[in-house]
Parts: C-alpha cells; structure tokens; sequence
C-alpha cells in the first residue's frame, strides 16, 4: 500500500465537522502522538526500557492513529502523503550531504 492508498482509505472514515478541517485532525495528532510518548515512558518506568512484544503491539496501534490524524491533515491541505514523505526524504538527504544533520532550525 502507498502512502496515497492509505490516504484515500482513511478519507472514508474522516468524519469531524468541515468547518474545523485541519484544526480537529492537528488536536487529535496532538492526543496520539502523547498516547505514544506514554507508553515508551510507562515502558522506560515499569519494563526497564525492555520493549516487548505486547508493548509493540500497543505501540503500532498507537502509532497507526497518529498515521491517520496525519492523512487527515494532509488531506485538509490538498498534500498527497506520497509527495509529503519525498519531500522529507530530499530534505533528510540535502541535510545529510551538507553535514547538517545535527544543529538546530528548520532550514538548515
């Protein structure tokens, strides 16, 4: 599956009010991607940092949420995921060929 077929699929099951495009998609990444940092930190207290396979199990669960309210946004946007993850990885890449991996700022 492309990221663009799961982008079209999710579409189907994106029901929140039109007026509030992008916003209720951004707040709900918000409350998943916090769902995942909960659980590596519950992971990191009760389990040692060990990550096993139940532990992974809830984490791509978690993880594909974020994934959705992700193609929410994009789809607001008018982006197809497929150009938004290129885009990243020619970004990643000129960073990398730069040097500039490390640092700070978004264009660097």
């Amino acid at each position: 599956m492309t990221f663009n077929e799961y982008q079209q699929t999710t579409r189907k099951t994106a029901i929140y009010p039109q007026d509030m495009k992008v916003v209720y998609p951004t707040i709900g990444l918000a409350g998943e991607t916090g769902e995942v940092a909960e659980k590596v930190k519950k992971t990191i207290r009760d389990k040692q940092g060990v990550f096993d396979s139940d532990t992974t199990r809830e984490l791509a669960k978690e993880l594909g949420d974020v994934l959705w309210y992700i193609a929410a946004i994009a789809s607001d946007l008018g982006l197809d995921l497929d150009d938004v993850a290129q885009a990243n990885i020619d970004k990643i890449h000129s960073r990398q060929a730069r040097n500039l991996l490390h640092g700070q700022g978004d264009n660097r």
